[in-house]
């Protein structure tokens, strides 16, 4: 009776392991997951995590006043467009890459870093480059290998969307020695490389917001007297054209690359002219900062000014 029951006890131990194993493997037919690269737009914390100075983190208040009601890390007072995305989308917010402890990453991913530019050399040492938030990815792919098995990891990696944001902070450490065709051609050239990655990992589904109109940012014209800095935008205005003609060669190159390009130039420049049709007062003034414009970076007081 002893051994029947210590058989009984061995067999439901093996039954129960099973099916833990299979649900913690099992995910919806439907399920599609969120991969998140880029710069402050889409950062949810991951430079809280880094050894870098409080110009590149948003860990302190103001920052996260209003939907988290505690700093996050995020540049805003509360989400960002990856999150609306992923609630919208029947996720949970998506998690930073960085934070420390037990990670689950069928749901997807946030590598993002303010500051980040596709250029390894932009505010080098004080973010997570592009080039290092792909081999954050690439960790992360041998992950889901490991838990969902290789078929398993290639469906879900197949299906789910990706969410790219980068470029902008290339263009504010720009080498003056250099044309800006040559430039626009250096920072698309890194996004190309970065982008067929993720497609040799099963990757087809990307997203991508263009620049704003980067010379029309408070910082710039509070640097410049109140006028918008030409330069800038106009670098900002090639990038987003080149942009769209490397997207098109793309889908012809790679066999079910798919692609959605956000005009945010168009959509930051309609709030700026229109500002009450949105719920401004005014549109041309930083929420948080100080100085004309709010141009100055001063924003929760712990960047020296």
């Amino acid at each position: 009776m002893a051994n029947l029951s210590a058989s009984y006890i061995s067999f439901l131990l093996c039954f129960t392991t099973c099916i833990n194993l299979i649900s913690s493997h099992y995910l919806p037919e439907n399920h599609v997951a969120l991969f998140i690269f880029g710069d402050s737009l889409f950062d949810p914390g991951n430079n809280n995590y880094i050894n870098t100075t409080a110009d590149f983190r948003a860990n302190f208040y103001p920052y996260g006043e209003t939907f988290f009601k505690c700093p996050t890390g995020r540049f805003s007072d509360g989400r960002l467009i990856p999150d609306f995305i992923a609630q919208f989308a029947g996720l949970p917010i998506i998690p930073t890459y960085l934070q420390p402890g037990k990670r689950k990453f069928t749901d997807g991913v946030n590598f993002a870093s303010g500051g980040a530019g596709a250029l390894v050399e932009s505010h080098q040492g004080f973010v997570v480059d592009l080039e290092t938030q792909i081999k954050y990815f690439n960790k992360v792919e041998k992950s889901l290998r490991q838990e969902l098995g290789d078929a398993g990891a290639k469906k879900l990696m197949s299906k789910a969307v990706y969410l790219i944001s980068i470029g902008g902070n290339d263009y504010f450490t720009k080498n003056s020695s250099v044309s800006d065709e040559e430039f626009v051609s250096m920072v698309l050239g890194n996004l190309t490389v970065a982008l067929k990655e993720i497609y040799k990992k099963g990757g087809r589904k990307f997203g991508f917001p263009n620049l704003l109109p980067l010379g029309c940012l408070p910082y710039m014209k509070a640097q410049s007297g109140g006028s918008c800095i030409d330069e800038l935008t106009a670098i900002a205005k090639l990038h987003s054209a080149e942009l769209l003609k490397t997207l098109v060669k793309l889908q012809s190159q790679l066999e079910g690359f798919k692609y959605a390009y956000y005009n945010l130039y168009q959509s930051f420049t309609e709030r700026l002219n229109n500002p009450s049709k949105y719920g401004f007062k005014d549109a041309t003034t930083a929420c948080c900062g100080s100085g004309p414009y709010g141009g100055v970076y001063s924003c929760g007081g712990k960047r020296g000014v």
